[in-house]
């Protein structure tokens, strides 16, 4: 009888592997982001320090466990089928979620997903039981969940964002105002309070607080409890004093090491919160199973009240899930995509969005416009003075040799994150309360932000984007975690044959994804976005604008190609797919366009007259993409449409085109690959025959209309094709005939000096 369960238990134990893969991959972006995105501490050493945070995390989470047995339902209301029927659900749900938004580069609530999945799942399993049994009614759902408890759990959740994105705006205000942007020059003894206050807090609230409900608590539990005071007195003068030590003799710059120090800090009370939310399931699995493999009773008549009582966690295991947690924080690919999402939306600087504005960002920008200066008309000038004093950003030389990619935010700032983030978040963990650190690091970073500036003009309505399509992530997370989790859960309560089936299901999905992220990051390494600080020069020009040319010479050769073919044949399905294509061409191109002014700062002294050739390349481009970008919506809709196919005889000349055309867009995408341009001339000779061409076709319709033509709407998409085709060559010509210019003129002055 015990043979399913132990299977079901193996799988659990595989679930929790790829849960704290995926898990750790998207919540890597809580205590990584500040110390990367103020590049204080080289990348290697950032991740040693978070995996021996990760590692005593791990030790110290065994009082959080209790949620998973606990926190949510009854555990005496359920027998111990149940309780592995839930599990089972919640584990396969989440392992789904995380993975798809790891793909998107999203970070999510890890906390939240398990809250409502296990929800979902005792809900539904909760229902079911009271369905099959008719002295109870819907009323009684009560006495299976502990809503009470849950009800908390999710206000502390939700309560998190405001006083997390509230505190750190106004911690990071105050700071600023004492350091500025010129904190080398501040007085000796500021850095020396400021780390004393820092580490302070990042100590007691980490090493006291967080061992609180740990086997290791009962072991100073007399040396802490009722000296609460004493310890922070004593703690921030020894901390202040060693700062004010390694400040004025070892010259150690006390910032550097509030970040490493709360970098530690956050990777440890992330292990300790966050670990519950990846193996607290499988563990109480585990000893659910134990405490009915003993009890002889049937599985679906053994209560489960034994998971009310406190049950200390193994400590091996706790070790070995820290391990798995370490080794994916150094490899995976996706947590790097998640890190990049949250310090693109916290950075100083401008530079390529990745959220688009929407309705609601625009209003929030416009709100935060009135009150600001509802703001300045109250607060008196020489306050206002003052404060903008402290948020003139010093403007740094670099040197004319040297490549260097600015930071995203100071050391002030993530210090600050790391500091806020850190204390609230090990506030929550010795109360037991499964605080999202997705929700406190992110919207501490989000408030830190705006306090510090960083949202401009330029860039606020993007940024607001980009945190309301996160938040609003959480939401949906929220909901389709109780849904999947619900869905799953009945599934398996109908049959253990589900089981195996939905297990294929995840393992189908998360290949599929890991595929997609791939050919994705493959895809983005392609595109080259103009945010960087280093110097370019008239060669860098060259292959920079080389590179573009011949990408979209190959990629419109086989959009081109793919509309005559499939408008051939009507095939609606390909046409969709290649309009699609086109889309994202024109939404590459036009982001170098966005980059134009970044690109026109890194160009060095010598090479300046080179941007107006750059700005003519990117519009010529543009103007090619547009055309092929026409010439696929007016075949999609027409065969979208059901209109008349087109005749042999037109189908037949615009294959000719393409032939033609193709050989050409051969020519130029290897021309520019291999830097030939000596070859421009001829292929600009050759566009006269793809001209001739198209005007005999159109000469060929102007026949067919006075004979046998008897489709308007064929005549309209072919002329149109016709006429967008010759625009596309005339782009593509003025493109070569500016870029052999260029190239002669480069030639002529390297000759002359």
């Amino acid at each position: 009888m015990g043979d399913p369960y132990i299977l079901m238990l193996v799988a659990l134990a595989v679930l929790a592997i790829v849960d704290l893969v995926v898990g750790v991959s998207n919540d890597a972006v809580n205590f990584l982001n500040s110390a990367i995105g103020s590049k204080a501490i080289k990348v290697r050493n950032i991740m040693i320090i978070a995996s021996v945070g990760v590692f005593f995390g791990a030790i110290t989470s065994s009082g959080m466990m209790e949620v998973a047995r606990k926190g949510i339902f009854n555990p005496s209301m359920f027998m111990f089928q149940d309780i592995m029927f839930i599990f089972m659900a919640v584990m396969i749900t989440d392992i789904l979620l995380l993975d798809i938004f790891n793909s998107l580069g999203m970070p999510t609530s890890t906390t939240v997903s398990i809250v409502f999945e296990l929800l979902g799942a005792a809900v539904c399993v909760s229902l079911i039981k009271i369905a099959a049994n008719d002295a109870q009614s819907i009323s009684d759902i009560w006495n299976y969940i502990n809503h009470k408890k849950a009800i908390q759990i999710i206000n502390g959740i939700l309560l998190s964002v405001v006083v997390a994105f509230s505190v750190g705006a106004i911690v990071q205000f105050l700071s600023r105002l004492i350091y500025s942007f010129n904190f080398e020059k501040r007085a000796n003894y500021i850095n020396a309070l400021f780390g004393g206050f820092a580490i302070t807090a990042i100590t007691y609230f980490i090493f006291v607080k967080g061992m609180k409900g740990t086997p290791f608590y009962k072991d100073i539990k007399h040396l802490i409890e009722g000296n609460t005071l004493v310890i922070i007195a004593g703690g921030f003068v020894f901390w202040s004093a060693i700062s004010q030590v390694l400040i004025h003799f070892f010259k150690v710059n006390i910032l550097k090491l509030i970040i490493g120090v709360g970098t530690f800090s956050l990777a440890m009370a992330f292990s300790g919160n966050d670990l519950v939310n990846f193996i607290g399931v499988p563990i109480a699995a585990w000893n659910s199973y134990q405490a009915w493999e003993v009890s002889g009773i049937a599985p679906d008549a053994f209560s489960m009240g034994i998971l009310a009582k406190k049950v200390p966690s193994n400590v091996w295991l706790l070790l070995l899930a820290g391990a798995v947690m370490v080794i994916t924080l150094w490899t995976s690919s996706k947590a790097r995509n998640v890190i990049k999402t949250g310090i693109d939306l916290s950075r100083q600087g401008d530079g390529h969005e990745k959220f688009q504005p929407n309705p609601l960002s625009r209003v929030v920008v416009r709100s935060a416009m009135g009150i600001n200066a509802v703001v300045s008309f109250i607060v008196p000038k020489k306050t206002l003075t003052f404060i903008d004093s402290k948020f003139q950003k010093p403007v740094i030389e670099l040197p004319k040799d040297k490549t260097y990619e600015m930071p995203a935010f100071d050391l002030v700032r993530a210090s600050v994150n790391l500091i806020v983030a850190g204390i609230l978040i090990s506030i929550a963990t010795s109360m037991k309360l499964p605080l999202s650190t997705t929700y406190v690091t992110f919207m501490v970073a989000m408030g830190t932000s705006l306090a510090d500036r960083a949202w401009g003009r330029e860039s606020a309505v993007y940024r607001v984007a980009g945190v309301i399509n996160v938040i609003g992530g959480w939401f949906l997370t929220a909901i389709t975690a109780f849904l999947t989790a619900a869905l799953v859960a009945y599934l398996i309560s109908w049959d253990m044959v589900m089981i195996p089936v939905l297990l294929l299901v995840v393992a189908l999905l998360i290949a599929r994804n890991t595929l997609q992220h791939r050919k994705k990051s493959k895809e983005e390494k392609k595109q080259v976005h103009m945010e960087r600080a280093e110097l370019i020069t008239i060669n860098g020009v060259i292959e920079e604008s080389s590179d573009h040319i011949a990408g979209v010479a190959n990629r419109i050769n086989k959009l081109y190609s793919s509309v005559v073919k499939d408008l051939a044949t009507h095939d609606l399905v390909k046409l969709r797919k290649t309009d699609k294509h086109v889309t994202k061409l024109n939404d590459e191109i036009d982001s170098l366009k966005d980059g134009v002014f970044y690109f026109i700062k890194s160009l060095d002294d010598t090479s300046v007259q080179a941007s107006r050739f750059y700005i003519l390349i990117l519009g010529y481009l543009q103007d090619v993409a547009q055309s092929i970008s026409y010439i696929s919506r007016a075949t999609y809709k027409h065969v979208n449409n059901n209109h008349k196919n087109l005749k042999k005889g037109q189908i037949k000349d615009l294959k000719s085109i393409d032939n033609t055309l193709s050989k050409l867009l051969d020519d130029i995408a290897d021309t520019f690959e291999n830097r030939s341009f000596d070859n421009l001339e001829h292929i600009i000779n050759e566009k006269k025959e793809l001209l001739k061409d198209v005007s005999k076709s159109i000469e060929k319709q102007v026949d067919r209309i006075r004979t046998d033509e008897t489709s308007p709407k064929n005549t309209t998409l072919y002329f149109s094709i016709l006429i967008e085709t010759q625009d596309l060559v005339s782009g593509l010509m003025s493109l070569l005939e500016t870029y052999e210019e260029f190239h002669i003129s480069t030639k002529t002055a390297e000759i002359e000096a």
